[in-house]
């Protein structure tokens, strides 16, 4: 099974890597340009025209790699319904934006339908192959959510959907996060000797290793909502299928963090006409406050391999 896992790793990592000099020139003659968002840092508008839709790159390659080293089944299936489905989501979103010219994508309402619907299934499913039990992380115990399991379930995973399109914001951040996350899934894998999710964790941090070459700062390509909602997606499903939800809020602790810095700062501004951040998602506070922008994206991958780590123990 090691080897598998390797190879699925591998494989996705070349694949995603030798995609992009053929797919980003691609995405240019498009004009597939991101707009960048004119109340957000001034440093930013030089980006204005940057590829947009990359996620397409490692969202391929870790479908190719996972068909390749995993069987097909009915938790494959569930798996890469919440890969593809969020990927679907993002790339019409992406696609309104960049080919008709509607700035905003798809309206928050439509979003969320769709993001709410896919949740459900993916629920029901998860419900019905593997329970509706979850490992409480560092109690060493598990506890059944019985009636609760669905609601609960679709709250995570649009929750997490959410927060890691939140995470997308700068050069290589949600793109180096989720590739430390899903090792974290990938490593849980091996423990549980299950080739298929390992397979498929294993190919996604594969692909985002071999994105990241690309989307690292200077970024020559943005995953845009195609690839954010994707990963997000990828990993509320895996969290489900695995009984790990409850470990995410540790694990994704960057996630959290950036979605809590919206919630806090729209609060406060209509409760108290007072922002409590120079501005959110709360990468931008720190940009603004005087850090570079690599700096940032490495404080928060450091963050998140210590979240890793102490993930690994609460469940030792």
């Amino acid at each position: 099974m090691l080897q598998k896992i390797i190879l699925a790793t591998v494989v996705a990592f070349v694949l995603s890597l030798v995609s992009g000099p053929l797919f980003i020139p691609y995405l240019r003659k498009l004009k597939f340009g991101q707009k960048v968002r004119e109340d957000g840092p001034k440093s930013h508008l030089k980006k204005s025209g940057t590829p947009t839709m990359g996620g397409i790159m490692f969202i391929t390659a870790t479908v190719i790699s996972t068909l390749i080293f995993s069987h097909w089944n009915k938790y494959l299936a569930i798996l890469l319904l919440g890969f593809l489905g969020y990927g679907l989501i993002g790339f019409a979103d992406d696609f309104l934006k960049v080919y008709f010219k509607r700035p905003l994508g798809l309206r928050a309402r439509e979003k969320l339908l769709g993001q709410f619907l896919l949740a459900i299934i993916i629920s029901y499913f998860a419900q019905k192959y593997v329970g509706t039990e979850v490992i409480f992380p560092f109690l060493k115990t598990s506890i059944d959510l019985g009636n609760f399991y669905i609601p609960f379930m679709v709250f995570v995973i649009v929750g997490t959907v959410n927060s890691v399109n939140l995470t997308d914001g700068l050069d290589g951040l949600a793109a180096g996060v989720s590739f430390i996350v899903m090792a974290f899934f990938t490593m849980t894998a091996l423990f549980l000797n299950n080739i298929t999710y390992g397979a498929f964790s294993a190919a996604l941090t594969g692909g985002l290793l071999g994105f990241l070459r690309y989307n690292r700062h200077p970024a020559e390509v943005f995953m845009g909502d195609t690839g954010s909602l994707a990963i997000g997606g990828a990993i509320a499903t895996a969290a489900v299928l695995t009984k790990l939800p409850l470990i995410l809020p540790l694990l994704g602790i960057i996630y959290v963090a950036e979605a809590l810095s919206v919630i806090i700062q729209v609060l406060s501004f209509r409760l108290f006409g007072k922002r409590v951040f120079k501005m959110s998602p709360l990468h931008h506070h720190f940009e603004l406050s005087g850090w570079q922008e690599q700096n940032v994206v490495y404080a928060f991958w450091i963050v998140t391999l210590i979240a890793m780590f102490i993930s690994f123990y609460s469940l030792s």
